[in-house]
């Protein structure tokens, strides 16, 4: 069994047909997907993809580079979503200061960073955290308001020196397509020194493509590919992976 901790099945280029996705995540073995919302909208549409299929769950929550298209009333529309039994995580959430560069934008989003982790704290949730060129801030923000179900960092891109610093917190890192990459040096260091317990898969599709399918659309069915450059990159099976970081998975969700 493999499980997708990140995709976005909930993007328009797969809305007309979401079965189909799932149906080809399956037959590859791919038993569970959490579904990640980004804004109210898609957020909503997690949800009502998740409803409709087995082993299909949601996370709603807001991105960092969407904060300024925010709606006063929106963060609390996203907890109302929270009702639904297959929402399992806030996310996602985060920093990021490659697209917002003006303080103002950047003050922002850690405004609102903060208030989505009181509100996976008041429902006792974990969170998907979206971070990019703001790992100092994102790390101190999480040391400062500590989460009591910790979560994922997504899509890791930080240095391998820092990979100690968000494990020990006891967030997983979620290791995608870049790690297939040919000259990706640091997703592959991180995949090589990452404790076993400590990270989980994912596509983050559909961006991202791991090798041999890049300038395809990403696809769960695809998890195979990044799962494998792991096994190698840290001499172990591709069956280990996929024990560990269901495992890790699973033990973080309480599925």
């Amino acid at each position: 069994m493999i499980i997708d901790s990140h995709c976005h099945i909930n993007d328009p280029v797969y809305l007309n047909n979401p079965k189909q996705y799932v149906d080809e995540a399956k037959a590859s073995n791919v038993s569970i997907m959490l579904v990640v919302g980004y804004d109210l909208e898609s957020s909503i549409n997690a949800v009502k993809i998740a409803e409709q299929f087995d082993g299909v769950y949601a996370a709603v929550g807001i991105i960092p580079a969407e904060v300024k298209n925010t709606k006063n009333g929106d963060l609390e529309k996203i907890e109302e979503l929270l009702k639904s039994k297959k929402v399992i995580a806030i996310g996602e959430i985060g920093l990021d200061y490659y697209w917002d560069k003006e303080e103002d934008l950047k003050y922002s989003q850690r405004e609102y960073f903060i208030k989505q982790i009181n509100l996976a704290n008041k429902y006792n949730m974990p969170v998907s955290i979206h971070c990019r060129e703001a790992y100092n801030d994102t790390l101190e923000i999480l040391k400062k308001h500590k989460l009591k179900r910790k979560g994922i960092i997504h899509c890791y891109s930080g240095s391998p020196e820092m990979v100690k610093s968000f494990t020990e917190l006891g967030f997983l890192l979620g290791l995608g397509g870049t790690v297939t990459f040919k000259n990706a040096f640091r997703p592959k260091e991180v995949a090589k020194i990452v404790d076993r317990t400590k990270y989980v898969l994912e596509t983050d599709a559909p961006y991202l493509t791991p090798t041999p399918h890049r300038g395809e659309l990403n696809h769960s069915k695809y998890l195979k590919f990044i799962r494998d450059e792991i096994a190698s990159l840290k001499n172990i099976s591709p069956s280990d992976v996929e024990e560990d970081t269901t495992n890790n998975f699973l033990n973080l969700f309480n599925l």
